[in-house]
């Protein structure tokens, strides 16, 4: 175990275990501390691990996209051994339906042709080829179980979608950060579970550490904030969201599974489908079951919580909306009468688009409001977190002159400052999961 570490990484989820590989192969010293007992057992154990690339915003589209290649090249770029459990990607494709909530996805396409991001234009009646258990009556806006309409439809039909064919999804998420994390331990990285971070430690205006619950102290230069729900309380800690316009909090989701419908194999020949028609989206789930979360409409309430470590986990009425307003495209969809799926956080900012930034405290660095919608960007978060922390520590000014960053499969340069603690609210968002 390393105890004169060059940077303390606070949370071992997919987007802090990248950033331990990341610097690790940069010859950094690293120490990731965990509450959790192991690795990849916070939120991102609940993550629906889907890697998709449509958004709004040219930046979060060229992040995406560049994104998929790491889970595309997995073993690749873990330069893993031969025979090493691995993460599996599935390349299902991901259709997304054309509504006047995404604009009729105008701003999505533009996007991907932009950055060479392959998608093709279904009709209805490709989709009904491909999903023959799929209804396209419309019935926006969407509802909850008890507005007397629920269930009617508004009379018009869907005119078609967008079907981005490199999608696809992480079949076990927290098997992904224990792949990085082994990574990273090659390079010699160090890892410390059972460890609640208490107190950032500041002496002469830098950050100089942690304190531990334990009492015990763990000096370093820099501290990287990656805590994912307790992200929040940790910035508080720090004292550094005094300059922050973005903020993050703890939102509690939850998410379905329920049986393939009779007849239709949706593991085998589903896909991803982002509805906003009915505010959901789904992927297939093994076992012949299909995953289904909440797009975030306005009837579906945001749950927020205050203290991450105490909220309830358990199913509520918001499971039985979820389900039945996917009963609404998928007809025959039998609804089981036991509650199965995943009651996890989120870790939400203001816009849902994530903060990637040094901070107000020199050496403290943040990698928060995450959840939701960057597990797919794991890999690029990290090696970009990498480049901002090396450049902050070599004495530039990211704040005044913010980091240019190439990503390197597809050979764009970004501006980092976009994901900035300090941006104005970013009003191409979708304000939900979407990001």
């Amino acid at each position: 175990m390393t105890q004169s570490p060059d940077a303390i990484i606070i949370g071992t989820g997919v987007i802090g275990t990248a950033i331990a590989f990341e610097l690790a192969k940069k010859g950094w010293k690293t120490l990731s501390l965990d509450r959790n007992a192991q690795v990849g057992h916070g939120s991102t154990a609940g993550s629906c691990a889907i890697i998709r690339m449509h958004y709004s915003t040219f930046d979060g589209t060229a992040f995406a996209w560049e994104g998929y290649h790491y889970w595309r090249d997995w073993a690749e770029y873990l330069e893993a051994p031969s025979g090493d459990d691995l993460a599996r990607f599935v390349e299902c494709g991901c259709l997304v339906m054309k509504t006047d909530q995404n604009g009729q996805l105008e701003k999505h396409m533009k996007n991907s042709a932009a950055l060479e991001c392959p998608f093709e234009e279904w009709s209805p009646s490709q989709i009904k080829e491909h999903l023959p258990v799929y209804s396209l009556e419309s019935y926006t806006p969407a509802r909850r179980l008890d507005d007397p309409d629920f269930g009617t439809s508004n009379g018009s039909h869907l005119s078609g979608g967008v079907l981005w064919p490199k999608a696809g999804y992480v079949t076990d998420p927290a098997l992904s950060s224990q792949n990085l994390a082994s990574a990273a331990e090659r390079k010699g990285a160090s890892f410390q579970m059972n460890s609640t971070v208490t107190e950032v430690l500041q002496s002469g205006g830098r950050v100089t550490g942690v304190r531990l619950a334990d009492g015990s102290e763990i000096h370093a230069p820099a501290v990287i904030n990656v805590g994912g729900p307790a992200s929040s309380r940790i910035n508080e800690m720090a004292g550094v969201t005094g300059d922050m316009t973005i903020s993050t909090r703890a939102l509690r989701q939850e998410v379905v599974h329920v049986p393939s419908p009779e007849g239709f194999d949706f593991e085998a020949n589903g896909m991803i489908v982002s509805d906003s028609d009915i505010a959901l989206y789904c992927r297939p789930e093994h076992g012949n079951h299909i995953l289904i979360g909440s797009e975030d409409p306005e009837c579906d309430p945001h749950q927020w919580v205050d203290d991450d470590t105490e909220y309830n986990r358990d199913f509520t009425e918001q499971w039985k909306t979820q389900a039945m307003r996917y009963g609404q495209r998928v007809p025959s969809l039998g609804i089981p009468s036991q509650m199965r799926g995943v009651v996890d956080l989120y870790d939400a900012s203001t816009d849902w688009i994530p903060i990637y930034d040094k901070s107000a405290l020199p050496g403290f660095y943040m990698a928060c409001g995450t959840s939701g919608n960057q597990y797919k960007n794991a890999p690029i978060a990290g090696k970009m977190m990498a480049e901002l922390v090396a450049y902050c520590e070599s004495g530039e000014d990211h704040d005044a002159k913010p980091l240019e960053f190439t990503l390197p499969y597809i050979d764009r340069k970004i501006d980092v400052g976009f994901y900035s603690r300090k941006r104005p609210i970013n009003d191409e968002s979708s304000f939900s999961v979407l990001g």
